[in-house]
């Protein structure tokens, strides 16, 4: 049975603690961050633990692009969602094919270490938001819908559910809810004219979704993610959305006007989430797990729907990813569009004479 939490684990391989978390009977899933990354074979190796341990359960990791990457060291590049945007102002056939590609691509190398779902793609609007900014496609939320639809469908080409970010829209807020308490004034109709657009207009491609830690305050005085307005009359009955949703993280400072992490929890489940994450807090995690254990299982088909197909690891991530038919393709044209300049210039290893991915942009 998959559970109502997702939790974070401590370093590159299980702790006895970590596998007693895991074990435990409400938690569905583990997020890796990096510092649980090594390498590939590394991330493999500790993805197949975690599963040795727990079968039913969902591994997820932020591997958006740009400065939001887990997983770095010898994994592809992938330039911010911004730079498409700044491409599709320029050449808008290119960065279509561009978006494609860089969707593939994430989804096959996260895949192939045995992670079931990044978290992507950032449907948020570039406003003037602290955290956001080139995470974001775009300003122009039609341009938004355009770049994610294709980025969407290079995920789910690779084999990879998709999951939009921060509904209803977190670009039109300055502070950053990682750290902040957010409020957005805006009413309902400007965010449905704008913010909400590139959710809205994506719902057929949309897998699952991850509500923001923002107070619209005037739709309600509670964050999004806490929020059976936003949750069930609006995104479940109005829009008729029927995927996953997960809570944004819980230990975020967005968060706190729910109270404590317990109370967090079940605030997120009964405004309608089906998982909780609670991350970078292991004192929290336990305290999660612990006030978790009175509520309902969430739906089991609907979380299923998010596992990713793994393929067989043949020793080495090129010769796993070979696996997939477009990835050598959308790796190249993805290098060469967005890190020749970089590779032209980048540090090369005295012994192999080759470029080092770490310091491309």
């Amino acid at each position: 049975m998959y559970g109502v939490l997702m939790i974070d684990i401590d370093s590159t391989a299980l702790t006895t603690e970590d596998v007693s978390l895991i074990k435990q009977a409400q938690v569905g899933g583990v997020i890796l961050f990096a510092r649980n990354v090594a390498d590939a074979a590394q991330v493999r190796e500790l993805c197949d633990h975690i599963r040795h341990h727990n079968a039913d359960i969902l591994i997820g990791v932020d591997q958006e692009g740009g400065r939001v990457a887990r997983l770095r060291k010898g994994f592809t590049p992938l330039p911010a969602m911004g730079e498409l945007g700044k491409l599709f102002d320029q050449d808008p056939s290119r960065a279509l094919t561009c978006a494609y590609d860089c969707g593939y691509l994430m989804a096959a190398e996260v895949l192939t270490v045995g992670i079931d779902v990044s978290f992507a793609p950032v449907l948020d609007t570039d406003g003037i938001s602290q955290v956001i900014g080139d995470r974001s496609f775009h300003a122009d939320p039609q341009i938004i819908v355009a770049l994610s639809s294709q980025f969407m469908r290079g995920m789910k080409a690779a084999g990879m559910a998709t999951t939009g970010k921060h509904f209803p829209g977190h670009g039109g807020i300055a502070p950053d809810s990682h750290v902040a308490e957010a409020i957005d004034e805006r009413s309902l109709d400007e965010l449905m004219a704008h913010d909400m657009q590139p959710f809205i207009q994506t719902l057929p491609w949309l897998d699952a979704l991850m509500p923001a830690h923002v107070i619209f305050s005037q739709v309600d005085n509670k964050p999004a993610g806490f929020s059976k307005i936003w949750l069930q009359d609006i995104l479940r009955d109005q829009l008729k959305f029927d995927g996953v949703l997960f809570s944004d993280d819980l230990s975020m400072a967005g968060a706190s006007a729910a109270g404590d992490i317990s109370a967090r929890v079940h605030a997120a489940i009964n405004a309608g989430c089906d998982i909780a994450l609670v991350c970078n807090d292991r004192i929290a995690a336990h305290e999660a797990a612990k006030a978790a254990q009175d509520l309902p299982y969430p739906n089991q088909n609907r979380i299923k729907t998010m596992c990713g197909q793994i393929p067989r690891w043949q020793g080495d991530l090129e010769s796993t990813c070979q696996q997939f038919n477009h990835w050598q393709q959308a790796k190249n044209n993805i290098m060469q569009t967005f890190f020749e300049t970089q590779m032209d210039t980048a540090a090369t290893d005295n012994n192999t004479g080759l470029k080092d991915p770490t310091n491309y942009k």
